[in-house]
Formats: structure tokens, C-alpha cells, sequence
């Protein structure tokens, strides 16, 4: 990626770390359900499903955020192909 891609906002650099947000989550989510489950009583169930669903929620969450971004390189692509048709005509 050039330097003037990154400053015009042409090509995104968030999407690879997406997948690191995915971990960090998925890592605080277990720590979390960990920390609720040494409570004890109705606590452990609690802590059971932030092990379980809090991964969920954060594969959703980042899935959704890949989603927007897939979203604009299309939208980017089929407007570069709109460019070309543009061009072909004139």
C-alpha cells in the first residue's frame, strides 16, 4: 500500500486486525466467565454461558464488521468498472 492510498482512504487496514479483536475478546470473555464462575452458587451457570456465548458474540460482532468491509471493496470495485465503462463510451 503506498503512502497516498493511506492518506485518500483508498484501501482500509482494519480488516487484518479484525481477526485480533476477535482473540482479544474471546480472551476477555473466558477470563471473564472464569472470574464469574469462582462466585460459586447460580454464578457458575453465569459464568458457563460468558464462556460460551461471549466468543459467540464477539465472532458475530467482528463477522458483521467484515461484512461492511467486503461491502466496500465491492462497492469500490464495481465503481472502478463503471470508470472504465466511462471511458470505453467517451
Amino acid at each position: 500500500m503506498s503512502f497516498s492510498q493511506f492518506v485518500k482512504f483508498d484501501k482500509m487496514i482494519t480488516p487484518p486486525f479484525i481477526k485480533i479483536i476477535f482473540w482479544i475478546g474471546t480472551v476477555i470473555s473466558v477470563l471473564i466467565g472464569i472470574a464469574i464462575l469462582t462466585e460459586g452458587g447460580i454464578a457458575v451457570l453465569m459464568g458457563l454461558a460468558t464462556m460460551i456465548l461471549g466468543p459467540i458474540g464477539t465472532r458475530i460482532y467482528c463477522e458483521l464488521l467484515m461484512v461492511i468491509f467486503k461491502i466496500y471493496e465491492n462497492l469500490v470495485e464495481i465503481n472502478n468498472k463503471l470508470d472504465e465503462k466511462k471511458e470505453e463510451i467517451s
